[in-house]
């Protein structure tokens, strides 16, 4: 039986794992602008905390632009041979992905929940009350809940509480971390998945998988930023105190540098971007003017030679337009956090953050240290996937795979409404009664 024919059994454990020796194996995707990576991996048996990613699977995009999906045959095309070449190499076939998403227009939100305890000690019942209605106070219709992670409880005057289990209390209040994405991309995005005989297990923001993967503990709890700098899209996530603080997309990536140097230079895209990899670069040489570019003409005539540029007039077109994206990024944390805007450091991550100089001039930018961010605490990456551009599937495997503190996790409801219809009628008063037994006790 191929990988294929059996899409339709569900199960997320290895073939044949005992009960008692069963490990979990979870498949993730990253669908972006310029590539869709598929990592397949499970817990390491000699710790629970490690990753061991065996299988690995990547695609150069089709039918994806900075603004999502524009093709859709082109995207489910791409993603059945993403699956189907991580299965090959993990020997295991999955049923079901976890994928992280970069949409314009995704964005966090602090929402608070407060309950009346009457100075009885706080149990986990209450705790779960609490989240409940903070999540409530939410009420953005055209916008689906990703996340909303507890930043901190507080518990009558004492703030800042970790986990008021336990705790005698009057009143207790709860903090909400939010993120939430405009329900288009969400829905594109599952119907291509379940084109492909997937389910869809669960949404992760970009930003905030990157940064469980590239930001050490100490840089969470001390204060920091993750910036990805994707191909169609730059999205940025601070962390402080171990939780998520705040998130957001710019709308500028990679690929508008690519068609800056293209249109710069007067070459097809595919040169642009061999240029681009090959010889681009943020900071100035001491040789940039008399090092000469060859840029193939838009006609591909091979009696016609192709005209040569200075690499400095590269240089040139590269650096204003990745200072107006990193800029852009300062503003808005600037605006949303203007007091410590950035923690105190910051980490680049991302195929666009690999030109050469992105560092330094981040770091004149943001007046602050910069670090170029790859894939930490897992093994089986091979150099060539070990890098910054797969910092974020590598994020959405920690995610899935840990035990992070989540009011919600999971696909949107959304997600589910399409594939149970048929199971409505069982939506019965008994089964409302066994859902809030389940959620209150």
């Amino acid at each position: 039986m191929t990988a294929r024919q059996n899409r339709g059994r569900k199960g997320g454990y290895a073939p044949g794992a005992n009960a008692a020796g069963r490990q979990r194996v979870v498949g993730v995707l990253d669908v972006g602008a310029s590539k869709i990576t598929c990592f397949i991996a499970k817990t390491d048996e000699a710790s629970r905390d490690h990753i061991r990613v065996i299988g690995v699977g990547h695609q150069l995009s089709r039918g994806m632009t900075s603004g999502g999906i524009v093709d859709l045959e082109a995207v489910e095309t791409a993603i059945r041979l993403t699956i189907d070449q991580a299965e090959r190499m993990a020997g295991s076939s999955i049923h079901g992905v976890t994928v992280n998403i970069s949409a314009a227009g995704m964005r966090a939100k602090k929402v608070q929940g407060i309950i009346n305890m009457g100075g009885r000690e706080v149990t986990d019942r209450d705790v779960k009350r609490c989240l409940k209605i903070a999540l409530g106070g939410f009420n953005e219709p055209e916008q689906a809940v990703i996340h909303a992670f507890p930043q901190r409880y507080r518990v009558d005057e004492n703030a800042d509480v970790r986990d008021p289990r336990g705790m005698f209390a009057h009143e207790l209040a709860v903090e909400l971390c939010v993120v939430c994405c405009p329900l288009g991309p969400i829905r594109n995005i599952a119907l291509a998945v379940d084109r492909c005989r997937l389910e869809l297990n669960a949404v992760v923001a970009t930003p905030y998988a990157a940064g469980m993967s590239a930001l050490v503990e100490d840089e969470r709890n001390l204060g920091a930023t993750i910036i990805d700098m994707g191909a169609g899209s730059t999205s940025f996530a601070t962390f402080n105190e171990g939780v998520l603080e705040h998130l957001g997309v710019v709308p500028f990536g990679g690929t508008h540098v690519t068609n800056d140097i293209a249109r710069g230079l007067t070459t097809p895209s595919a040169s642009a971007e061999r240029i681009k990899t090959m010889y681009g670069s943020v900071l100035d040489g001491p040789d940039d003017d008399r090092d000469m570019i060859d840029c193939p003409g838009m006609c591909d005539d091979p009696r016609l030679q192709p005209d040569q540029a200075p690499r400095a007039l590269l240089t040139g077109i590269i650096r204003p337009r990745v200072e107006e994206i990193l800029e852009m990024v300062r503003d808005q944390l600037d605006e949303a956090q203007p007091s410590n805007p950035w923690g105190r450091r910051i980490v680049l991550v991302g195929g666009a953050s690999q030109l050469d100089g992105m560092s330094e001039l981040a770091s004149r930018v943001f007046g602050e240290t910069v670090r170029i961010g790859r894939p930490m605490g897992m093994s089986g990456l091979a150099e060539a996937v070990g890098g910054a551009g797969f910092a974020a599937p590598a994020g959405t495997l920690r995610h899935t795979l840990s035990a992070q503190p989540e009011t919600i996790r999971g696909a949107p409801e959304l997600m589910g409404q399409r594939n149970n219809r048929a199971d409505q009628p069982t939506h019965n008063s008994v089964h409302r009664i066994w859902h809030w037994l389940k959620d209150n006790l």
